[in-house]
Parts: structure tokens; sequence; C-alpha cells
């Protein structure tokens, strides 16, 4: 019996399947309990900041490093490297915030109340962001249980503290900063002290010398620039069409997209836990030069995101009318009419989540293969066409076209990369 417990205790399957999937169902919840205690203003407000906004400055202080630190096996840069990046765009991102809020404000856009509660949410992506290089370094030593155990802990609590505070103050600002507080806590019980209990990878300089500091700082800038760039960019074409709902229609029905919108990153993030295990052996597969190794396992997650996408998609279609139903019962009256009415566009998003899962695993297979540049070019267009579209679409049709215009961004990210990744060769290795 003891052996099992510690078997189940270090499963990396089990433990990112729990991490992945509870953040991602922490969306959800928040978003309904939000709009079923506050009502559809201040739900909306929590939606946008939270989904959107805050996870705009959360990519800010990720800056797309992840999978770049992930799949850096040899050890090039230490876990030193990385922390204190990841402390310069953490402390970017909050500067940025500010600014961006302070804009909103001084323009006539937000409310002070609007501007406060949006500016401990974006604090709380930002934190969010910040941990996530302690994950990320126990993925890399071997420790993927623990990066799940991280992710799973932390969230329920946050999940817990919020709720809490909502139901007996019923009062949003001061249920955020608890929940921000709940953070800081998570990020020393869940990271820092499972990471020290691990032992670093030693720093390998290809040069035969050790590299002066900023001279790390500036090569780890340089070689994830084009990974924090496209996923900024990623994000922006993600959220376009959420982005275009609360500044055409407002936050009430901003709160209503989001709700709807919700099982679109929920597909995404259960798809990570598919496609996160394989990426150290995919990167080292690529790196020793076998080739047909790598095209078996990366056709063989391909056919398990597919299937997954496919499964999902199909009970979306049959279950939608009942589960839209279901959860305008339980968000109350005043939301009568306002869910069941959106059945095509739930649907619709729930494909572009689906396209967005496969566009997600090419972009990890482009990041092994470090084609930065190719990812960028895809992002940059991606967002050039949602620019021109996304306000345009939501003005003509509301919800339905935000939606059509999501599908087509998702399903022109996935082919793109899709066909960029398949002219790339493994020049001078085994397997050429």
């Amino acid at each position: 019996m003891i052996g099992e417990k510690q078997s189940l205790m270090k499963n990396d399957v089990l433990w990112n399947a729990l991490g992945s999937m509870t953040y991602a169902l922490a969306s959800m919840v928040l978003a309904f309990f939000v709009l079923r205690i506050l009502g559809e203003k201040e739900g909306g407000i929590f939606g946008f900041g939270y989904s959107t906004l805050g996870q705009q400055f959360f990519i800010l202080a990720y800056f797309g490093i992840r999978p770049f630190h992930i799949t850096d096996m040899r050890g090039e840069f230490s876990f030193r490297d990385y922390h204190f990046f990841r402390i310069l765009s953490s402390f970017s991102a909050v500067l940025l915030s500010i600014f961006f809020l302070l804009y909103q404000y001084t323009n006539g856009s937000y409310t002070v109340e609007k501007v406060s509660i949006l500016f401990f949410l974006c604090l709380y992506k930002i934190l969010d962001g910040y941990i996530d290089v302690y994950e990320s370094e126990l993925q890399r030593r071997g420790k993927l249980y623990k990066t799940g155990q991280s992710l799973f802990f932390r969230t329920i609590l946050s999940v817990f503290v919020l709720l809490c505070s909502l139901l007996l103050s019923k009062t949003l600002l001061l249920s955020v900063i608890l929940m921000n507080l709940s953070q800081v806590l998570s990020l020393y019980l869940f990271a820092i002290l499972p990471l020290e209990e691990t032992k670093e990878l030693g720093a390998v300089h290809l040069t035969g010398e050790k590299t002066a500091f900023t001279q790390k700082m500036k090569a780890l800038f340089s070689g994830s620039v084009f990974l924090f760039l496209s996923v900024f960019l990623d994000f922006y074409v993600f959220s376009s069409s959420k982005y275009a709902v609360d500044a055409v229609l407002g936050s009430s029905s901003s709160g209503i997209y989001n709700l709807l919108f919700m099982p679109s990153n929920f597909i995404y993030l259960l798809a990570n836990f598919i496609i996160r295990p394989a990426l150290p052996t995919l990167a080292a597969l690529w790196q020793s030069g076998d080739k047909l190794r790598f095209k078996k396992e990366e056709s063989s997650l391909m056919k398990k995101v597919l299937l997954l996408s496919l499964l999902l998609f199909g009970l979306a279609f049959l279950l939608s009318p009942l589960a839209l139903w279901i959860l305008e019962k339980l968000l109350g009256p005043a939301f009568s009419g306002k869910i069941t009415g959106e059945r095509w566009t739930f649907c619709l998003l729930i494909l572009g989540g689906c396209f967005y899962a496969l566009a997600n695993l090419e972009y990890y297979i482009l990041v092994t293969k470090r084609q930065q540049k190719r990812i960028f070019t895809g992002y940059a267009l991606g967002a050039v066409l949602s620019f021109f579209t996304a306000d345009l679409m939501v003005q003509e049709a509301g919800f339905f076209f935000a939606s059509i215009q999501f599908v087509l961004m998702m399903l022109f990210l996935f082919l793109f990369f899709l066909f960029s990744g398949s002219h790339v060769k493994i020049a001078g290795r085994k397997g050429k």
C-alpha cells in the first residue's frame, strides 16, 4: 500500500492531467460564480480581466520561454539565469499593466472601480507567469509530477479563497486582493519548497568558457524573443473576438461571451497534458538526429490530439442544448434566453478550440526544431487578419460572427504551422 501511494504521488501523467484540468476548469467555475453572485456587469469585468486582459500580461511575464526552458536538456542556461530573466519580464509586465490601465482611465474608458479590479486580476496572472519558471524547472529536472501538483494545489487554493470571499463579502475587489495573497502563499508552498528538494542541471557552455551573466541574459533574450512575440500575438489572435465583444457590445455581453468561450480554453489546456510530457523526448530525438523516431512520435501526438478534438466537438454538438439550458437555469432568471439561444455560437467556439489545440501541437514541434521565426510569421499574419476582421464581424452579427472569426483564425494558424514545419529537415545528422 505504501508503495502504491508513493507511485501515484510520482505519476507524471496523472498529476499533469489533474493540474491542467483543474486550471482549465477554474476559469469556467470562477466565471460562472462571479456572474451568478454579482451579476452581468461585475461578472463581465471579472471574466475580461481574468481570461483576457490579465492573460495578456501573463504572457508578458511568461515571455514565451517555457518551451525553450523545458527543452534545454543540455543545461545551456542555469535555473539562476531563467529565474532572473523571469523576474525582469514579470516586473515589466506589472509596469505596463499600470500604464495601460491609467491610460484607459484617463481617456474615460474605465472607471476607478474597473481599473482597480483589473489591476489585481492582472497582478494575479503576472504572479502566475512568475511561478511558471519554478514549474518549468521542475519539469526540466525530470519532476513533471511536481509541476502538476503545484498547478493543481495552487489553483484549488485560489478558487477556494475567491469564492469564500465573494460569498461572505459580495465584494469583487476585496476577493481578488485575497486571491493574490493566496497566490503568494502558493508560490512558497508548492513551487519554491519542492524545487529546493531537487538537483539542478549543470550549466554547459558550448564555448568551453564561463559566460558573463549579462551576456547570458542577452543570449536568453535573443533565443526567446521571437517566442515571446509569437505567444503575445498568439493570445491576441486567440482573444481578438473577446476584445471585440468587450469593445463593441460592452461588459455585460462580454461576461456572457466569455462564459461561452471558456470550454475553448479547456480544450487547449487538456491537449497540453498529452503534449507536454512528450516534449523532452521530442527534443532529445531532434537533437540526436533520429529522424525516424522523431516522425513517429510526432505522428502519434497528432493522432492523440486529433482524436481528443473530434471527441470533444462531437460531445458539444450533441449535448450543447441540454448543457446550455442547465447553465442558464443555474445562472438564474436574469439570464433567461441569453444562453440557450447561443447553441451554434457555442459549437463554433468549441470547433475553434479544437483547431487551436492542433495549432498548439504544431507550435511546440516548431519550437523543438528552433524555428522561432516561422512561428512569429504565422502569428504576425494572424494578428493582422484579426485586427481587420474582429470588430467588423462583431458589429455585423454579434456573438455568431465573433465565433466564426475565431474558428477561421484558429484554422489559419494550424494550417500555417503544419505546412511550415513539414519543410524543416534534420541537417547533418543520422536519419537524414
